[in-house]
């Protein structure tokens, strides 16, 4: 453990080394930057295909394995769509009705309690509803409005078409990761779940007879969830609804004007009263915040889409023709269709591996069934939110090319824009949603990092208050400074969690077939 705790500072080193001449975030930045740029710079190298066109080598394990899981499972993504509606509904919660159940199954590795579906009567500790809420508020966020923007903008109103069959065959993805995620977990005596790629990683391919390799995808995966859940998930987020906040509230002229650390301090304080109660207290704050905030955004969509109802054929055609003969778009088809893939990957992170941890954590004995709900979250994130907001930029004019360089805060405000032109006041109620969105998804990947931290520190209330305590103290540091290097670093790990999840994912896709084929049977039980 000392070791552990050793190395983690060591690589934190860097970060404490400044020059007296320069501000505090900028030391940290360059110094950070320095260490971590060739990490960055292999996770998101573009291979270079045209003149014009790059892309990122992440987006092929994850759009080929995606597609792979879609025919191997038999269109699971299509055929299973309205099952899984009817589980997050409820209709088959009688399967999950049953009395406690000895210990059973394979040991985990290091001794730990024996992994099981029901320990002394626990089976989980929320709902699929829940489990489903908290994924998706993982997810939905900053990327659906920021980034679709500039997908759009690169790629024209063609890039949507392909963002849809991305997210489309993403779900295929996210069936497979959180049907693992559940099968392998661990449940401890009180009902506390830890699961995820660390522990499918480990125990399933120990079944394989590989077992060191599972050991190193795992300790690879969780130091790439924790270094995730500190940037993307928690600095990234707080940073970018400062700077909206900032904006709405007057700029140069608003009272929070560089007082970032004051933002960052009531937000850590609000995070931190939520994820001390762990999943259960995320969970009933997700449950709340996710179809507000979805049903909010999707609803002014509706109206724009109402009010300019004339238009929306025409849309529907630019995204059409735009995917397969764009013309005056840089890069021609190909170029359409990476921006599109690109958008749809980055944003639901099928594949990646992290929803998997939330959906652990559910009430059922029927591993399959999570992950059949689990195959919502991309047609939520994607084909519903992303969608509504580029069709919303392409009728209100706001596909041009001119705002491809464009940064993730100014993105913000087109879209804000886009929606002001026909709601005068929405700007405002966008505002509040991307705190909300970035809350949640701060939450949420609070709970992705603290289960990375716990399966490398151990699982003590020590350690787990330590993590907690670091994670809010990165609130406030990502809505005070600007700290590119740390961010860009942190969505590195993000991304590199693919590959030890994706190798993971191909090689136990039999044992997901099985489970999916108990369940499928138990349903027919109930229908009979």
């Amino acid at each position: 453990m000392k070791h552990r705790l050793l190395s983690l500072f060591t690589l934190l080193l860097p970060i404490c080394t400044f020059a007296q001449e320069k501000g505090l975030d900028q030391q940290i930045d360059e110094a950070f930057g320095n260490a971590t740029g060739w990490f960055v710079d292999f996770i998101f190298y573009q291979i270079p295909f045209t003149e014009d066109i790059s892309v990122y080598w992440v987006l092929f394990p994850l759009i080929i394995g995606a597609t792979y899981f879609t025919f191997y499972f038999k269109l699971i993504n299509f055929r299973g769509f309205f099952t899984s509606i009817n589980i997050v509904r409820g209709k088959y919660d009688e399967l999950d009705h049953h009395e406690a159940l000895p210990m059973k199954g394979d040991p985990t590795p290091g001794d730990d309690i024996r992994e099981t579906i029901a320990v002394e009567g626990h089976s989980g500790e929320v709902s699929h509803f829940q489990a489903l809420t908290a994924a998706l508020s993982g997810t939905v966020g900053l990327g659906n409005i920021a980034g679709v923007a500039i997908a759009v903008s690169i790629g024209g109103a063609g890039a949507t078409f392909w963002m849809i069959v991305a997210g489309l065959l993403g779900m295929a993805s996210k069936f497979v990761e959180c049907t693992l995620g559940v099968k392998y977990r661990d449940i401890e005596a009180d009902g506390t779940v830890y699961g995820g790629p660390m522990y499918y990683l480990v125990k399933g391919l120990k079944t394989k007879g590989l077992e060191k390799l599972g050991k190193v995808l795992a300790v690879l995966f969780a130091i790439f969830v924790i270094g995730g859940s500190f940037g993307g998930g928690n600095m990234f987020q707080v940073n970018q609804a400062f700077q909206l906040v900032e904006h709405m509230t007057g700029g140069e002229n608003s009272f929070l004007y560089q007082r970032g650390w004051l933002f960052g301090i009531v937000m850590a304080v609000f995070v931190g009263i939520v994820i001390i109660g762990g999943i259960k207290k995320i969970a009933k704050v997700t449950d709340k915040i996710v179809p507000f905030m979805v049903v909010i955004y999707v609803g002014a969509s509706i109206f724009v889409l109402v009010a300019r109802y004339d238009m929306i054929g025409d849309a529907f055609m630019q995204i059409i023709n735009g995917a397969f003969s764009p013309e005056g778009v840089v890069g021609g088809a190909i170029g359409v269709l990476v921006q599109g893939f690109r958008r749809a990957a980055f944003s639901n992170e099928a594949g990646v591996g992290s929803a998997s941890i939330a959906h652990s954590a559910v009430r059922t004995k029927y591993a399959a069934s999570e992950g059949m709900v689990a195959l919502l979250e991309p047609f939520v994130d994607t084909v519903v939110v992303c969608t509504m907001t580029a069709v919303v930029l392409i009728i209100t004019g706001n596909v041009n090319p001119e705002n491809a360089t464009l940064n993730d805060a100014q993105a913000i405000l087109l879209t804000s824009g886009a929606f002001e032109s026909v709601i005068s006041w929405f700007p405002y109620v966008l505002t509040i949603a991307v705190v909300l969105f970035a809350f949640s998804t701060m939450i949420s990947w609070s709970y992705y990092g603290y289960q990375g931290w716990a399966f490398l520190f151990g699982r003590n209330k020590k350690m787990e208050y330590v993590y907690k305590a670091i994670f809010c103290l990165f609130v406030v540091i990502g809505s005070a400074a600007g700290l590119g290097s740390v961010v860009g670093f942190s969505d590195a790990m993000i991304f590199a969690m693919m590959v030890p999840n994706m190798i993971g994912l191909v090689i136990l896709a039999p044992k997901v077939r099985d489970e999916l084929t108990k369940y499928v049977a138990a349903i027919k039980t109930i229908r009979k």
